[in-house]
Formats: C-alpha cells, structure tokens, sequence
C-alpha cells in the first residue's frame, strides 16, 4: 500500500477535500494536480468504499478512524472528511 505521511493534517477541526476511485487495482493516496487522490480496492455499495477510504485516510493520519467523519460527499467520487 502506498500511503503518505499526512500527520500535519490530524488536527482537530481540519475538513480533508479529496476524489475517491472505487474499484482500483491497489488501496493508495497520491497527490495529484494539488489534489489528495484515494484509490481504493472495495467497490461503492452500501457504503463499502467510504469505510475504505476512512481507514485508509485515519491509517495516513495516524488516527483512530472514529475520529474521522464524512461530512459531504456520501454518494459522490468528491468527499470533505473532518478530524474531530
């Protein structure tokens, strides 16, 4: 898995944008034309993918993922998570 260091983003209050893809080869975060990009290997049913992509992203900022809350974006490839 390739997963960056994104400590410096792990603090309280801090809205995280980024675009998912479901269905990907290997679960991974990149940074992409200044964008956070997540890949991940689930597919996007019954909230399968968000979960993914949540404990890929707490796992990158070195946070428990109940810390970690979707605030926009439930259905669509364009997601804001917030650290509490």
């Amino acid at each position: 898995m390739d997963i960056p260091d994104l400590s410096h983003l792990a603090r309280s209050g801090t809205q995280i944008a980024l675009r998912v893809t479901p269905k990907a080869s290997r679960n991974r975060i990149t940074f992409e034309a200044d964008q956070l990009r997540v890949y991940v290997t689930t597919v996007p049913e019954d909230g399968r993918a968000n979960a993914a992509v949540q404990k890929l992203l707490a796992k990158a900022l070195g946070l428990p993922k109940t810390r970690l809350r979707l605030i926009r974006g439930q259905t669509s490839r364009d997601k804001v998570f917030e650290v509490e």
